[in-house]
């Protein structure tokens, strides 16, 4: 049963996301950015309540109230493609997202992420990579934009660590706009590489912002890293029996 209601949820999922993509390339492009941004929250949104309904994946989310008015960069845990969908809903519309280019040539879905301003960068292109986060990243918080970085820079399962690039402590070092960060346990319900999604209840963290004047970005990100695992080891890491 799990199984057919997954197949059920994947199929509406890729229909959604022609419908909602199409609307944003076409019609969104003529819309201020934050109107644009609001449209794809609801294919946000519309996923979670798809997975609630189909699934039985539910989601319950503490701190929204520590996102900044303004720009803020937010280094999140990654643990599933849940957290790409549903923290796309749940946080304040005026989004940029750090991921790789690669995804920007998936049709749809990629060009939509092309009209929303995405940072798509090349992995393999250092220094380059690292460049263009801080020129681009930097322009979009200026704008009071919220720049989502997954700092682990791949799913990681429950339970294990991946050393955090330094990506998003250093725009927040060169900007000085505050990192918001989040511990969340996706990984459990719906694994990586894995189409099932389990039943139960996605737990999701916002931590208060680290103020980062006058921290060097090894500072950053170790505070950023410190919050978030010590915040892991409080969440289920395992689906009850």
């Amino acid at each position: 049963m799990i199984l057919l209601r997954s197949s059920l949820y994947f199929v509406c999922l890729v229909i959604i996301t022609v419908i909602f993509a199409t609307v944003i390339i076409t019609v969104g492009l003529l819309l201020p950015f934050k109107q644009r941004s609001a449209l794809a929250n609801g294919w946000g949104m519309s996923n979670l309540w798809l997975l609630s309904k189909i699934c039985n994946l539910n989601y319950e989310i503490k701190g929204l109230e520590n996102i900044p008015e303004t720009g803020c960069i937010i280094l999140s845990k990654h643990q599933s493609a849940w957290e790409t969908l549903a923290l796309r809903g749940l946080l304040p519309p005026s989004q940029a997202w750090v991921l790789k280019r690669e995804l920007l040539w998936v049709p749809f879905f990629g060009w939509a992420l092309m009209a929303l301003q995405a940072i798509g960068i090349d992995r393999k292109s250092g220094r380059a990579a690292m460049s263009q986060v801080v020129k681009e990243g930097e322009k979009h918080l200026k704008q009071g934009h919220n720049v989502i970085i997954f700092p682990e820079g791949t799913r990681v399962a429950p339970g294990e660590r991946r050393r955090y690039g330094a990506g998003g402590a250093i725009l927040a070092h060169h900007s000085k706009f505050p990192v918001v960060p989040i511990a969340l346990n996706s990984g459990i319900f719906w694994r990586r590489r894995d189409l099932k999604k389990y039943p139960g209840t996605v737990q999701v963290i916002i931590g208060p912002p680290i103020e980062v004047e006058g921290l060097k970005s090894s500072e950053i990100n170790q505070k950023a890293e410190a919050w978030i695992e010590s915040t892991m080891e409080t969440l289920p890491q395992r689906l009850d029996n």
